[in-house]
């Protein structure tokens, strides 16, 4: 704050004639009498569109998941049309590699179910008596120790099984339908060849809208191949890593790990916790702390080192949007849409901002930060260069205090001139 006001008065006494740091120069917005009722109305249309797309997220999510991957393939069409390649040949191949994509990841997703099954039946009295003791640790803090007792008393893993078994029936719910997807990649993979020329035909008329379309594509595009390739290696990594150390079931949580590495933010804690129960049943606190570490430090080197450096400004977004849109998009449209948020949070930003001239003012906020970091680095280099400058004074005063003759005491007689 004090580095506002600081930049403040010195642009004011930029401004002012003489130097007179009183005059403050504001700058003026144009008259809006109706700026009220225009926000009122633009958050009442994105409640409606918000419970529209809640309405049909049957449809939408599926659909919207074959636009994503028919974006991330598009290079492959590319790049066989340029080597003489027919494009019904080419869009063959590219529905043929999405389809052996979504069905090898819904063929391991179904044999990790099946694994994680057997597991609970295998650890199901472990976890009872797990249960029973959080409750008497529980009750021996002080929380009501009737009621810790009876939800644990009451509690069945064949009930955990159902609960999981929905959850993962939620994020596989696009393989449920599968054929709206693979129509979706047909019809989108035939047209799909008319686009470049279609853009070419746009841009003259509506150039920003064809730059953001543009944008937005290779920006969705980077994110989630690179989200997939490093997630594919993180959950190998904490595939390997829980062998090792002996935790059960280490492919379906080397699995999960690779499905919650789309979910910005959260997805590092849903797929942490499995880990940690199993490994507390079978090696107590010493393998819990274990598990933390090594999903700390393969987590940590590859979302927090790598995977900025491999996206770069695929995603101008701030942390504050990133972790909002992924609770938004899972309340609306489901649990795909915690995978989906970032490429649905760049559309939504496309339509509304990307593409209109008049609302760059609010890039900044979403998390373009590039000004805004060179801003602050000036305002940090006043800010310390003033604080020298005046520790340098300080010390100046310090050391000349000593030369200067110290006035005389009332006690001793005045020197005679």
């Amino acid at each position: 704050m004090g580095d506002i006001m600081r930049w403040n008065r010195k642009r004011s006494k930029e401004a002012a004639p003489g130097g007179d740091s009183a005059v403050v120069v504001a700058p003026v917005e144009p008259p809006n009498a109706h700026r009220n009722a225009f926000i009122l109305i633009g958050l009442g249309g994105a409640t409606i569109a918000a419970f529209g797309l809640a309405a049909i997220a049957g449809i939408f999510a599926p659909f919207f998941l074959g636009v994503v991957l028919t974006i991330c393939v598009h290079p492959l069409r590319v790049w066989l049309e340029k080597r003489g390649v027919s494009r019904g040949i080419a869009t063959a191949a590219v529905i043929l590699a999405v389809l052996l994509l979504l069905l090898g990841l819904g063929y391991a997703m179904l044999v990790a179910f099946g694994q994680f099954g057997a597991l609970l039946q295998e650890f199901s009295g472990q976890i009872a008596a797990f249960g029973q003791d959080v409750a008497a640790w529980l009750s021996s803090i002080g929380i009501g120790a009737d009621e810790v007792n009876d939800i644990f008393a009451s509690f069945d893993p064949a009930a955990l099984a159902a609960f999981v078994g929905g959850l993962i029936g939620g994020l596989t719910g696009m393989f449920s339908l599968l054929v709206i997807v693979l129509t979706m990649l047909l019809l989108m993979g035939m047209d799909a060849a008319f686009v470049p020329t279609l853009l070419r035909q746009l841009y003259p008329a509506r150039p920003l809208v064809v730059a953001s379309l543009v944008t937005y594509g290779s920006n969705v595009r980077r994110y989630m191949v690179a989200t997939t390739v490093l997630g594919l290696a993180q959950g190998i990594v904490d595939w390997i890593a829980l062998l090792l150390i002996g935790v059960p079931g280490a492919f379906i949580w080397g699995l999960l790990a690779f499905v919650c590495s789309f979910i910005p933010n959260v997805g590092y804690f849903i797929a942490l916790i499995p880990p940690i129960i199993f490994g507390a049943l079978v090696g107590g606190l010493p393998t819990v702390i274990l598990v933390i570490v090594v999903y700390a430090i393969i987590n940590g080197v590859i979302q927090s080192a790598i995977q900025p450096r491999v996206i770069g400004k695929a995603v101008n977004l701030s942390q504050t949007i990133t972790f909002f849109s992924v609770l938004f998009w899972a309340v609306v449209i489901g649990p795909i849409g915690a995978i989906l948020a970032i490429p649905l949070t760049l559309l939504v930003r496309l339509i509304l901002v990307d593409s209109n001239p008049a609302m760059s003012w609010i890039r900044p906020m979403l998390g373009e930060l590039d000004e805004t970091k060179a801003v602050m680095a000036q305002f940090d280099a006043e800010a310390k260069a003033e604080r020298k400058t005046r520790a340098s004074g300080t010390a100046n005063g310090v050391l000349d205090a000593p030369l200067q003759a110290p006035p005389p005491r009332s006690d001793e007689p005045s020197p005679v001139p």
